[in-house]
């Protein structure tokens, strides 16, 4: 099986021109370099770019260049991911997600309490689900990730900056947490990702729009820390930790892409909406 028969049917879309860019996208060229490789004009390159975004509904380019190159690396039988199901990302992812910038980020990392996150996260068992209140139990503490988060596009590059994206995290009583994703692309074109799930690995569906994803599965090592998993297809897409400042007033977002022998670190910005 071809590695175009393995990608969703929105990827399968794409044609061997608007691949050839993802792919040097992926390898870290720049829209200047790319031009400068294929001896067209960057007009041209972005048009190539905006074409894919359209076919596949992914937001960002980047993003939807990783997911290509996370493709080509499993066709390859490279496994990376961690011994649980919680290796996510969200995403790209492209994402989210979901989208992603370059510099400090390439989509969403790199940042020590983001690594303590992962570790601890690694070191739990997989199914260690948070015992359920009792009646008789003080109501819990609201964590400080519980809100709508905005990303910072500024800080993205603007060949890949998206309008808008917004991140709403909600955990009820029984501990769950609910999240939505919302991605307002460039021209304006809207996708969402939404889930409910316990902290405890095990991967739950996602509904909604954004088809390079279709489960996610959460941990939470530390009351201002949040590790998100996201899957295609029973295949890890990226891990993403949310961790809170401790103004409560902003949040990171680092991103490990799944597929790569060595894993890059993307980190993203967001500010607390309310």
């Amino acid at each position: 099986m071809s590695v175009m028969e393995r990608l969703p049917s929105s990827l399968a879309a794409l044609n061997d021109k608007e691949l050839e860019v993802l792919r040097l996208l992926a390898a870290g060229h720049t829209v200047k370099s790319i031009a400068a490789n294929l001896g067209r004009s960057e007009a041209s390159i972005n048009e190539r770019l905006r074409d894919a975004r359209r076919k596949t509904g992914v937001g960002s380019s980047r993003e939807l260049a990783r997911l290509i190159d996370a493709q080509k690396n499993w066709d390859k039988n490279i496994d990376l991911s961690a011994p649980s199901p919680l290796t996510h990302g969200l995403d790209q992812p492209p994402s989210a997600g979901l989208f992603r910038s370059k510099g400090t980020l390439v989509m969403l990392i790199a940042i020590p309490a983001a690594a303590v996150g992962l570790a601890i996260m690694a070191a739990q068992p997989a199914q260690s689900p948070l015992p359920p209140q009792t009646a008789n139990a003080a109501p819990a503490r609201q964590s400080p990730l519980v809100g709508t988060w905005a990303l910072d596009v500024q800080r993205i590059p603007a060949a890949e900056r998206p309008q808008r994206v917004t991140i709403t995290l909600r955990r009820s009583q029984d501990q769950k947490w609910s999240s939505r994703v919302e991605i307002v692309a460039p021209d304006g074109s809207s996708t969402y990702a939404e889930s409910t799930a316990a902290a405890d690995g095990i991967p739950v569906p996602i509904s909604g729009t954004m088809q390079f994803i279709d489960t996610a599965s959460l941990r939470q090592p530390a009351p201002g820390t949040l590790v998100m998993t996201l899957g295609k297809n029973g295949a890890p897409v990226s891990t993403r930790v949310y961790t809170v400042a401790k103004d409560s007033k902003s949040m990171t977002e680092t991103i490990v892409w799944a597929g790569t022998s060595m894993p890059k670190l993307e980190t993203t910005y967001f500010n607390r909406v309310n």
